[in-house]
């Protein structure tokens, strides 16, 4: 069986020229009408996440699973046992094209390394399916452009799997800020760390990561800032810091503290790392009152409150919500408070990219 980069490299994949695209992106067609009620989805990628959005997918209202796609036959085997899968709903890497014939599935959730989001994400859209993408969603802007361009040119839904967009308390900070219930926000910190371990993952290596602790973790904070102070960042400054060269090899970040500057005079400051733990929060402060968050993007429950007390919200796994939310955009075209297509997608690579080139530079770099 071959890997999916050797797959990748000997089909020879053509993928659109990088384009300037409008943030406000345009959906042309789709391949539902509003009765079909369910989302029937399959998970490209069965390793850990993967696993983790197909039991939440169990709860699912709105969504289903109902294919895979992997390169490793024992786990497509015990994925067709334990999640009820029929055989003509699984692929593997050589046979993948095929899904095009395949009426029973309208969406392809891609969760594979970060490097194989582009090439994989334009597949699926060729074959004229749904694309749901992993954060983040590519290892810079122009791949990010690129993969837009071909989901509106393929007439399909580009969304990006930022489950904190539909998360209750999450959702509540943002209505009291956009409320001015916090008056005039001036200020937001995030922080994302942890101990990151085995040092031969892939997330530890340039070529398939794209980075370190920034494209895995500090993204949330990127993305954080921007949802929750309501603006788009005019300007960014950033400063890396290495302790084990080793462990994080060059390209391979283990600790950034960047700032953010946004229109309104607001300023973020961040920090994403691979060498700490406990490091999981978001605070917003204004001018009558601040929201504060710990955990703010973990897995299980979410803790928030303000200056006037607790968030009070029932918990709910992170990815079942997101998957039955996504269903109703793509289904029936249902408007989320935070965006989660692939123009969101491209604001946080923007950003990224930016942060990298200050990181290099040492100089700030401006955005607009």
């Amino acid at each position: 069986m071959q890997t999916r980069r050797q797959f990748i490299q000997k089909a020879g994949l053509t993928t659109l020229a990088a384009v300037n695209l409008p943030f406000a992106e345009s959906f042309s067609g789709s391949v539902f009408s509003k009765e079909d009620k369910i989302l029937r989805v399959a998970i490209m990628g069965l390793g850990s996440y993967g696993t983790r959005v197909a039991e939440a997918m169990r709860d699912c209202k709105r969504a289903k699973l109902v294919g895979v796609v992997s390169g490793t036959p024992s786990k497509i085997e015990s994925w067709k046992e334990k999640y009820g899968i029929p055989a003509k709903n699984c692929y593997n890497y050589e046979n993948f094209d095929q899904i095009k014939d395949n009426p029973d599935i309208d969406a392809v959730y891609v969760i594979t390394p970060n490097s194989l989001h582009k090439p994989y994400a334009i597949r699926v859209a060729q074959a004229g399916k749904h694309v749901i993408c992993e954060k983040p969603m590519a290892l810079n802007a122009a791949e990010a452009k690129e993969m837009v361009a071909a989901c509106k040119s393929a007439g399909v839904h580009l969304l990006v799997g930022y489950r904190m967009h539909f998360e209750a308390k999450t959702l509540e900070v943002v209505r009291r800020q956009r409320a001015g219930e916090f008056g005039k926000t001036l200020f937001f910190q995030g922080l994302s760390g942890f101990i990151i371990g085995d040092p031969n993952q892939w997330r530890l290596n340039k070529e398939l990561a794209g980075g370190g602790s920034m494209m895995d973790i500090g993204i949330y904070s990127v993305n954080g800032a921007r949802y929750m102070l309501g603006e788009e960042p005019i300007w960014v400054t950033a400063q890396e810091v290495k302790t084990d060269p080793i462990k994080f090899k060059e390209g391979v970040d283990e600790t950034i503290t960047f700032q953010m500057g946004f229109p309104s005079g607001a300023v973020a400051s961040c920090l994403s790392t691979y060498s700490l733990n406990n490091l999981d929060k978001f605070f917003l402060n204004g001018t009558k009152g601040f929201a504060e968050m710990q955990p703010s993007t973990g897995y299980g429950p979410i803790q928030a409150w303000t200056n006037k007390g607790p968030i009070e919200a029932e918990h709910i796994t992170h990815q079942t919500t997101q998957m039955d939310e996504m269903a109703q955009i793509i289904l029936e075209g249902k408007k989320p408070i935070i965006p989660v297509d692939g123009a969101e997608g491209l604001r946080d690579m923007v950003i990224i990219d930016a942060i990298y080139k200050a990181v290099r530079t040492g100089e700030k770099v401006m955005l607009v």
